[in-house]
């Protein structure tokens, strides 16, 4: 996520046009990484009940296997990126200013040359935290991030290619953790050591779990990312100003989210091996510790971001009324993300590591199309409150989500829904 910021923080001495470009393209991004994602999870997944189950060598084929499968998709998707970026971006976002579109045309171009990569980092990072080494994707994420910032900085500042220089930076630093991760991963003492990727002959039976969980799971987040999408599109004929606006409120938004994110995660390993292991009492209790964890981390960085919001913003040189317009969305956010974000989307992980990714797919559609998109439309245009309305949109899902996410896990929905 730091990647993406410091791309909209460093690129904004370039003008608010440059800044709108990247934010556009980052919604496309975002539905790609979570579809990228959610293959990697349902490979944890897999990964993790055959860990807990202590079947080790279906658990190396299975890790195989998700590479394999993060690697086709993602070649598919790039290709089609490649081939279609001018086409579908005027599809979607419509009649933006022409310099913006230019802009977002240059920084999709060399994103889509990144998915594959990026792909692969997923993956290999989702097994190492299967393996409860989240270390590694750490590391792996400050090096990438630091790589990136330099390149910005030389490229931008120095080269003064601006979106250009951003895009070209972003590439190297995924290029180059990708690489990183799957020569980690080919080491002998590594529980989900991959070796021999050249020779693999793929099998349905290891292909069909991780689907089971990947595709209900990109489904979702990818239809989620579409409707924010949408939601962009919606923003973006409220003008420059609620383009930027929301650009600035996203990337401070979802820094807030980081932690209780980290937890969703960590979520993927504990319950895929507690499920393994076919403990179901000892998986309610790790979740409702993991749980208040989440809610701790979340009242804290919330609580945090509303104090810094105003400074924050102006380190992207916007105007006056863009930065209002920015706090006003940061402080919807921070004021109704401590109350229900974690059961939104933390919980979730908990109920897709046990198999259930099917009821979440269906819950999160409905939300987010009832919800998300149909009051989006409803505040920002019939009742005039332009992008704060999208906003406040966005937090009657979360209600709507939490609600009904919170009544399954306690139900005991999900128990008997293992995948292997």
């Amino acid at each position: 996520m730091a990647i993406g910021a410091a791309d909209t923080v460093m690129v904004s001495s370039c003008g608010e046009a440059a800044v709108s470009g990247i934010s556009l393209v980052d919604s496309i991004n975002v539905l790609l990484i979570q579809v990228f994602s959610a293959l990697a999870t349902g490979g944890a997944v897999v990964s993790a009940q055959y860990l807990g189950m202590g079947k080790h060598e279906e658990a190396k084929d299975s890790a195989r296997h998700l590479i394999f499968v993060v690697l086709v998709v993602s070649l598919v998707i790039a290709v089609f990126s490649l081939l279609t970026h001018q086409p579908l971006l005027r599809a979607i976002f419509g009649s933006i200013d022409d310099e913006v579109m230019s802009n977002a045309q240059v920084y999709f171009l060399l994103s889509a040359v990144s998915y594959p990569f990026l792909a692969l980092y997923n993956g290999g990072a989702a097994l190492f935290r299967s393996m409860g080494n989240s270390k590694i994707s750490m590391i792996t994420s400050f090096v990438m991030n630091g790589i990136n910032i330099v390149g910005n900085a030389i490229l931008i500042y120095g080269a003064g290619l601006a979106v250009v220089g951003a895009a070209t930076a972003t590439l190297i630093s995924r290029i180059l953790g990708a690489v990183y991760m799957l020569w980690l991963l080919e080491h002998k003492d590594n529980p989900l050591c991959i070796r021999g990727m050249l020779k693999l002959r793929p099998k349905w039976k290891m292909v069909r779990p991780i689907l089971m969980i990947g595709i209900p799971n990109g489904v979702e987040n990818g239809l989620f990312q579409v409707g924010k999408i949408l939601v962009a599109s919606l923003i973006s004929s409220f003008g420059t100003y609620a383009i930027t606006a929301n650009a600035v409120a996203n990337t401070l938004a979802g820094l807030e989210c980081v932690p209780s994110s980290a937890i969703g995660l960590a979520m993927i390993t504990v319950v895929g091996q507690c499920i393994g292991a076919g403990d179901d009492r000892q998986t309610v209790a790790n979740v409702k510790r993991m749980m208040i964890i989440s809610y701790i981390a979340m009242t804290v960085c919330d609580l945090a971001m509303i104090a810094m919001a105003a400074p924050l913003i102006g380190f992207y040189n916007t105007t006056e009324q863009t930065a209002k317009v920015a706090w006003d969305l940061v402080f919807i956010h921070s004021a109704m993300g401590i109350i229900f974000w974690p059961t939104s989307f933390t919980l979730p992980n908990a109920l897709r590591a046990a198999g259930d990714a099917k009821f979440t797919m269906i819950v999160s559609m409905a939300s987010m199309w009832a919800c998300r998109i149909g009051l989006s439309f409803l505040l920002g245009i019939t009742f005039d409150m332009g992008v704060q309305g999208v906003w406040i949109a966005m937090t009657i899902d979360w209600i709507f989500r939490a609600v009904i996410f919170v009544w399954r896990f306690a139900a005991g929905g999900w128990k008997g829904k293992k995948v292997v």
